[in-house]
């Protein structure tokens, strides 16, 4: 069965930066495209970044784009969210998503798999 485990989340000040990792196992297709999403209480989940899992195109949420880049390592399975300039408002569990059903989806229905996320905090 496959797994997808995220690290790399914590608690930094404004400004700050983070790097989330994702590992993925198991996993024999792993669809179009990867991605990045969070949630905060009381929100909806929302997508932040995805890469083309054959291109190896990227495309962000209007929110994250000059701050965030998304990244892949096939030869380690392994899915990379870079964070720099964060802000408050960036605090949330991050999740990662495999099995894309289309190439650079930042919707959470059009992903197949997850992972248990990791918690950013971003304090002022």
């Amino acid at each position: 069965q496959g797994q997808l485990v995220e690290s790399g989340g914590g608690s930094v000040q404004a400004g700050g930066s983070l790097r989330l990792s994702c590992a993925a196992s198991g996993y024999t297709y792993s669809g179009l495209s990867m991605g990045w999403f969070r949630q905060a209480p009381g929100t909806e989940r929302e997508g932040v970044a995805s890469i083309d899992n054959y291109g190896g195109g990227t495309t962000y949420a209007d929110s994250v784009k000059g701050r965030f880049t998304i990244s892949k390592d096939n030869s380690k399975n392994t899915l990379f969210l870079q964070m720099n300039s964060l802000k408050p408002e960036d605090t949330a569990m991050y999740y990662c998503a495999t099995g894309g059903m289309r190439y650079l989806s930042l919707a959470p229905g059009q992903y197949r798999n997850w992972g248990q996320g990791t918690q950013v905090t971003v304090s002022s």
